[in-house]
């Protein structure tokens, strides 16, 4: 059986590496922060942002109903909060759907 190197997963993400995940300004970030209460970061002695998987991944959620969808940030906050759970379904299915995406086109190229 081949190798499969592990994928490492961080415990806290800074503000900067978020914004290049989403290809952002760090002041989007930090706005968006403000504006959704799901969004609570870390903050170490500095006073610098962390931001676990989990903000990470509300984040994606927030990307892809305001940038991708375009909603407005009050559309996006009035989704969250009426059906948090049928968004969330909905982002995870376009996410793997994204994923088998790039999974066959890699196998395309392969061959």
């Amino acid at each position: 059986m081949p190798y499969k190197e592990r994928k490492i997963e961080k415990l806290y993400y800074t503000i900067g590496e978020v914004a290049e995940m989403f290809d952002v300004n760090t002041s989007l970030i930090r706005y968006w922060e403000k504006e959704f209460d799901i969004i609570d970061p870390h903050r170490n002695k500095k006073g610098n942002r962390l931001f676990t998987k989990q903000d990470v991944e509300n984040f994606y959620i927030i990307y892809h109903l305001v940038k991708e969808k375009g909603l407005t940030l009050d559309g996006a906050k009035k989704k969250m909060k009426e059906n948090k759970e049928d968004t969330i379904n909905n982002f995870e299915v376009v996410k793997s759907l994204e994923e088998i995406k790039a999974m066959l086109l890699e196998i395309k190229d392969s061959l």
